[in-house]
């Protein structure tokens, strides 16, 4: 397995980062990068929620099905896919700091083909880099809507 953490202090309220990572259409507003979001499926918000996400990487375009198995109003928010023979499961944590929200993603990625256990080690460098941008997306989006 490996694994990615970053987080970073926002100053904006709990309630507008969670609402910012938590539900996608917010998220695909405050990062660029996102093109398109289709929902699949009826439900919209919380568990169970499903999405086909595209996203720039470079020079093409990505498309990832994600589903919401977790959710703690305000708290915590996560997301798995499985595409590419791995197994993506990202955490997004929030918590009140002074006047600020602190926000954290840890992102596990547990390959279960053998490519992908070759291949995903060598993309985590990369795959660090698109995760502190998309934070960094959010807080200019929090900060800047506060």
């Amino acid at each position: 397995m490996s694994r990615v953490h970053t987080e970073l202090m926002i100053e904006a309220p709990l309630e507008k980062v969670f609402d910012t990572v938590a539900h996608i259409e917010n998220f695909q507003k405050a990062v660029p990068h996102i093109l398109r979001v289709e929902p699949l499926g009826e439900i919209r918000s919380g568990v169970g929620t499903r999405f086909r996400e595209t996203r720039r990487m470079g020079q093409r375009e990505a498309t990832t099905v994600l589903e919401v198995t977790e959710y703690a109003a305000n708290e915590r928010v996560r997301l798995i896919s499985d595409e590419g023979g791995t197994v993506w499961d990202s955490l997004f944590e929030t918590c009140s700091e002074g006047d600020g929200t602190r926000l954290s993603l840890t992102m596990d990625a547990r390959p279960h083909k053998l490519l992908s256990r070759l291949t995903v080690p060598l993309m985590m460098r990369m795959i660090r880099s698109a995760v502190e941008e998309d934070l960094v997306a959010v807080k200019e989006y929090c900060e800047g809507a506060s």
